[in-house]
């Protein structure tokens, strides 16, 4: 049993972890990067900026920006570049044009539609509601199930 266990820390010793390595040589490329990848949508995951995703697709994405910034790409020639290749989707907040309207406007559309739905529904079910009078028959048979359930206890 010692042998087992000095054998599978002796195996084991390649995969303990290393040192992290620098994501990159020069801070000012970095710090570029990040604010990038604050404006940038990971293309995966479609709820997370590029810079907080960790999809094999945001990681090239940030290398493909950290190689344009490298290239000395002005911040709007990348995004420019993203945008012409994945559409304006690629944007964490996209412009308000044309296209992409619906974006912008539809949360509030969609509000106001439920807001509308329930205000109809609740006024349809409140004319539905009738005070049914009790007659005095009703009323002695109630107060006759009463007195009975009382005796019993």
């Amino acid at each position: 049993m010692i042998w087992s266990a000095l054998l599978i820390v002796l195996v084991s010793g390649p995969v303990w972890a290393g040192e992290a390595r620098p994501l990159g040589e020069d801070p000012a490329v970095e710090a570029r990067l990040k604010h990038l990848a604050i404006e940038l949508r990971c293309l995966v995951c479609q709820n997370q900026t590029l810079a907080d995703s960790n999809a094999p697709l945001a990681e090239d994405l940030r290398r493909e920006v950290r190689e344009m910034i490298v290239k000395n790409m002005s911040d709007k020639e990348i995004i420019d570049f993203l945008v012409e290749r994945y559409g304006d989707f690629v944007l964490y907040r996209p412009p308000l044009k044309a296209t992409t309207t619906l974006l912008w406007v539809g949360p509030f559309v969609l509000l106001i539609v439920g807001a509308t739905v329930l205000v109809i529904t609740l006024r349809r079910r409140a004319r539905k509601v009738v005070d049914a009078p009790v007659t005095d028959e009703e009323h002695r048979r109630v107060e006759q199930l009463l007195a009975q359930g009382g005796n019993r206890s």
